[in-house]
């Protein structure tokens, strides 16, 4: 199984690897039905995530990124008050930490989605508009 390493979680693909030596034009035949499969999968991402969201620019990023640093600054700055106090964490602190650390990890999460959703091409980067001097 391959798997892709992202910010918080290991995700693990589960498509099916043969390990068998088979004929070379059913190889091919095989590579034939994937990049099918493939550029179907694409196409449907394309047309509901360009509907959705339809274009992306610099400023997106930046907000989005702004608002997980922002998260996580939250997360350990809630946390080092909790260890200040050098007394256990009561049942709130813990909520607390734990709530503030699922939205870092949700808004990080939503930056690497919405990166390889350009990076795939599923949806159009508007890159900055020069300004003239």
């Amino acid at each position: 199984m391959g798997k892709i390493v992202t910010s918080s979680y290991r995700r693990v693909s589960d498509h099916f690897e043969p390990d068998l030596v088979e004929d070379p034009a059913e190889q091919r035949k095989r590579r034939g039905h994937l990049e099918q499969i493939d550029y179907t999968v694409f196409a449907a991402n394309q047309a509901v995530m360009s509907k959705t969201i339809h274009s992306v620019g610099i400023e997106d990023f930046q907000n989005l990124a702004l608002s997980a640093s922002k998260a996580r600054s939250a997360w350990v700055d809630a946390a080092m008050s909790a260890a200040r106090s050098r007394s256990p964490l009561t049942e709130e602190e813990v909520k607390r930490l734990t709530l503030l650390r699922a939205a870092y990890e949700e808004l990080s999460e939503a930056y690497e989605a919405m990166r390889r959703m350009v990076e795939r091409g599923y949806l159009q980067f508007k890159p900055p508009v020069p300004k003239s001097s």
